[in-house]
């Protein structure tokens, strides 16, 4: 069997290989677009395929497999006949519990995280929690590509991690700022608002009594504006 990856290559049915070399699908094969992850994982198994990646900063997103289209089609339809049957009615519903219990268990673990990180002092248990809750909703559902859902790191780093991100998007001017396309420059920029984040969180911590102005205040005030993952 021959499995080859390629990025998409520049015209409809072409493929770039690692090395810049453009190459035309073989006659007779079809692209398997993202979507249905059971007929993806059966097709690359079955024989030859070409898997077709796109790399967008740090992250790789699937464009799809190339594949002989009798292949596909075959094992399409071989799929739709076991979804049809009862039984695997009953372990989808089996599956999509374990699912919906196991992101319960780790939005609560995160957010036990995130209050743990945050560490306010007592007077500003209150605002903790609701930090804490802004925080979880946005970073926990599954598929939202936020630092919560690695499993590469800690989950009390990815606690961290997922305040300062929320903090930078909501209380900062970050989203608006005009940054050079510098190497380096918008790592710098992260840095220095990350400490001005972190420096605003330990006023909390101390127990400092916040002024009227105070951006975090503001950010859990307002609605939410949708804070991205990075």
């Amino acid at each position: 069997m021959t499995k080859q990856n390629f990025s998409p290559g520049p015209r409809l049915g072409t493929v770039r290989s690692s090395d810049g070399v453009v190459l035309t699908a073989p006659e007779g094969w079809d692209l398997l677009v993202p979507g249905d992850a059971a007929l993806t994982r059966r097709v690359k198994g079955a024989g030859d395929h070409w898997v077709v990646q796109e790399k967008k900063g740090r992250r790789v997103f699937s464009k799809g497999v190339w594949a002989p289209a009798a292949t596909i089609e075959r094992i399409r339809s071989e799929l739709e006949a076991e979804r049809s049957t009862d039984a695997y009615a009953k372990r989808r519903q089996s599956d999509l519990r374990r699912r919906e219990k196991a992101q319960t268990e780790y939005v609560d673990d995160f957010f036990g995280a995130v209050v743990a990180y945050l560490n306010f002092h007592p007077d500003h248990h209150l605002l903790a929690q609701q930090l804490a809750q802004a925080v979880t909703k946005h970073a926990t559902p599954v598929g939202s590509g936020t630092v919560a859902r690695t499993t590469r790191i800690p989950v009390e780093r990815r606690a961290e991690a997922a305040v300062v991100a929320w903090l930078r998007h909501q209380t900062t001017g970050y989203d608006s700022m005009v940054i050079p396309r510098v190497k380096g420059r918008r790592r710098q920029v992260r840095q220095m608002l990350a400490e001005r984040s972190k420096q605003l969180l330990s006023r909390y911590r101390q127990g400092e009594r916040p002024s009227d102005d105070c951006p975090l205040q503001r950010a859990l005030a307002e609605p939410a504006t949708g804070a991205k993952s990075t």
